[in-house]
């Protein structure tokens, strides 16, 4: 009868501890920028074992849909492998058109591979290609990779602006500015929950100028993503193409392109002392000039998490 009643009486004790702790990362909000990154990497694992992660393995199911303008979806697998600032993120779909996505970043450099039955990217592909800080920061995947840029900021030298707390898709979250050290033209947003400081978005938007006349990404007749040029296409590195003279007449036929990448984070679950979403979304949005609209999503879930497996190297092999 003791030990039962012993046994209740640490799971009500250890129940309160987890309540505690949830009250005190409330009613402490962060100041800053600082505080709000110290309160996240605690909310990942304690500082000891933060230390001793060197790689990760992030496996399941991935569904592919286009949200509007097209029915139907297509299953594949989905891989994320991480070493360091090393990473790979690959998802792969059982389609000869759209055959899904790879993206690598070796510690130096990245590539995007060719994703279409036209050896071509898809235009999220194509995006991330262009504007690559989204994969040279270890953003991509967010606290799913030991590269992760909020693990060792020192090393990156990133800006970053504290934003108070916003609402995305209904919740309450603290809104972390991204300005790599590098310059890109892509607005870079990080997301965290105001209860818990987990990473639980990122959101990264480009507007990007351009005439009426110049070359804009399309979408195939069977509704999956039809990427410009291998070399880039239509996302532009500099901000403004396609901009014939400065004349009143041409700066009134001006319109803008946008691309919204919406990364999601959810069902996180605790392994080994490191607690890590098992839920993982992309969005990716595109408004062109021509008034078509195009929303494509990825969804991996559940997500099957290893800290610490085996890597092998040539999953970061950049050729």
């Amino acid at each position: 009868m003791n030990m039962k009643k012993n046994v209740v009486l640490l799971s009500l004790a250890i129940l309160s501890t987890f309540v505690l702790l949830s009250q005190t990362s409330a009613a402490n909000p962060p100041a800053n920028a600082e505080e709000l990154v110290a309160q996240h990497l605690d909310s990942i694992a304690s500082a000891a074992v933060r230390t001793g992660l060197k790689t990760r393995l992030v496996r399941g199911p991935v569904r592919f849909n286009i949200l509007n303008g097209a029915s139907g979806y297509i299953d594949g697998t989905g891989v994320l492998v991480s070493d360091g600032r090393k990473f790979q993120l690959m998802m792969k779909l059982q389609n000869n058109d759209y055959r899904g996505e790879q993206f690598v970043f070796d510690g130096d450099k990245d590539k995007v591979a060719l994703s279409t039955a036209q050896k071509s990217r898809s235009n999220f592909g194509n995006f991330v290609f262009v504007q690559n800080a989204v994969l040279q920061e270890g953003l991509l995947g967010g606290t799913l990779t030991t590269a992760w840029p909020l693990l060792k900021l020192d090393d990156r030298k990133a800006k970053l602006s504290f934003g108070g707390v916003k609402k995305i898709d209904g919740q309450e979250v603290y809104d972390l500015r991204y300005r790599p050290h590098k310059s890109t033209d892509v607005e870079i947003h990080l997301y965290f929950d105001t209860q818990n400081l987990r990473h639980v978005a990122s959101v990264y938007s480009l507007s990007v100028t351009q005439g009426l006349a110049g070359d804009t990404p399309g979408v195939s007749g069977t509704g999956l993503p039809n990427a410009g040029s291998a070399a880039g296409g239509n996302f532009p590195a500099g901000g403004t193409a396609g901009i014939p003279s400065s004349t009143e007449t041409n700066q009134a036929r001006q319109q803008q392109n946008r691309y919204l990448l919406k990364e999601k984070f959810t069902d996180f679950t605790t392994t080994d002392g490191v607690t890590l979403p098992t839920h993982y979304e992309i969005q990716f949005t595109q408004e062109l000039q021509t008034g078509s609209t195009t929303v494509s999503d990825w969804d991996l879930k559940p997500l099957d998490i290893s800290n610490n497996a085996p890597v092998d190297g040539r999953n970061f092999d950049v050729k």
